[in-house]
């Protein structure tokens, strides 16, 4: 399971075309360019399209376009994953039937009701690495027939990993090895080298929803089994997240990559950028006459430098 997944290096590019490309993407993607072809790896470009709701065409081509500017180029097919939720729903259907994943009913209303009343009372409900509240656990023993009525009555609902259930399903593979993965970059504080994965922090992930039948977790990480990725360049702002994708590897018999978390280029609040807060996208620099090269200044501000 962790022997090397290939002979030649593989690496990836993985954005989502819910929005503008920023200067943040560009590093990671030259970063991967770079690396890739410093050991005469492979380059892969994935759009990772899941959320139906918000990816839309053109942003997806912008991405293309961006990328030629920056002057990388990717192997074709790209692989997209909108086009391939049966394969994602296989694997959920073997935890499901593993008893590993489990119908989460409970809309976001309610959970925030069940938080804030936790909290009103003094006791802290317990939060998820990126700050997000823990989804309760009460249903994790709901009972399958009451389950499977309210599914057929056509009720909302979402799958959720049993995190317990969970550990003790890789615990049982693992034995006394524990679960950990190889960090050539650096975690948020400094975590490099074997890093000890901690999955039971984000509590029962999702792994589908009504309007994304696959979860960023579950889908990245069959993709890039599936690819042949051996090394996983991205931002720190994924590097806790690793400790999930660890475990579904343990849990679907995938084998491990390499992990490499490099620092995040931040605007000038000292936030990470965002294509939610609408941070200045790649095509602006282009239309403002600066060149890729010129792009390099700017990352070294942020103490980043490219291989």
């Amino acid at each position: 399971m962790d022997s090397p997944l290939s002979k030649q290096a593989v690496f990836r590019f993985a954005p989502s075309p819910n929005g503008l490309l920023h200067l943040g993407h560009a590093y990671s993607a030259i970063l991967n360019r770079n690396m890739a072809a410093a050991c005469g790896g492979r380059f892969l470009l994935r759009i990772e399209d899941i959320d139906t709701a918000r990816c839309r065409p053109e942003y997806e081509e912008a991405i293309y376009r961006d990328l030629h500017w920056l002057g990388i180029e990717w192997e074709r097919p790209v692989r997209r994953q909108s086009e391939h939720f049966p394969f994602y729903q296989h694997a959920l259907e073997d935890l499901i039937g593993r008893g590993l994943a489990y119908p989460a009913f409970l809309s976001r209303g309610e959970v925030r009701q069940r938080v804030a009343a936790s909290e009103a009372s003094g006791r802290p409900w317990p939060r998820d690495p990126d700050g997000a509240p823990c989804y309760p656990t009460e249903q994790r023993g709901l009972d399958p027939a009451l389950a499977r009525q309210w599914i057929q009555n056509g009720r909302q609902h979402a799958w959720r990993l049993d995190m317990d259930a969970a550990i003790a399903a890789m615990k049982a593979r693992l034995g006394d090895h524990p679960l950990q993965w190889e960090e050539t970059g650096s975690g948020p504080a400094g975590e490099t080298g074997q890093v000890m994965a901690d999955p039971q922090r984000w509590g029962d992930v999702i792994l589908s929803r009504p309007d994304a039948p696959s979860s960023y977790h579950l889908s990245v990480t069959l993709d890039d089994a599936l690819q042949g990725v051996t090394h996983v360049v991205r931002g720190q702002d994924l590097f806790h997240a690793t400790s999930v994708h660890r475990l579904l590897q343990v849990l679907l018999d995938l084998p491990q990559p390499v992990y490499r978390h490099h620092g995040l280029v931040l605007g000038d609040d000292g936030r990470k950028l965002s294509k939610s807060n609408r941070d200045t996208g790649i095509a602006a620099y282009r239309e403002k006459g600066l060149l890729p090269a010129d792009l390099c200044l700017l990352f070294a501000r942020n103490g980043l430098v490219l291989d």
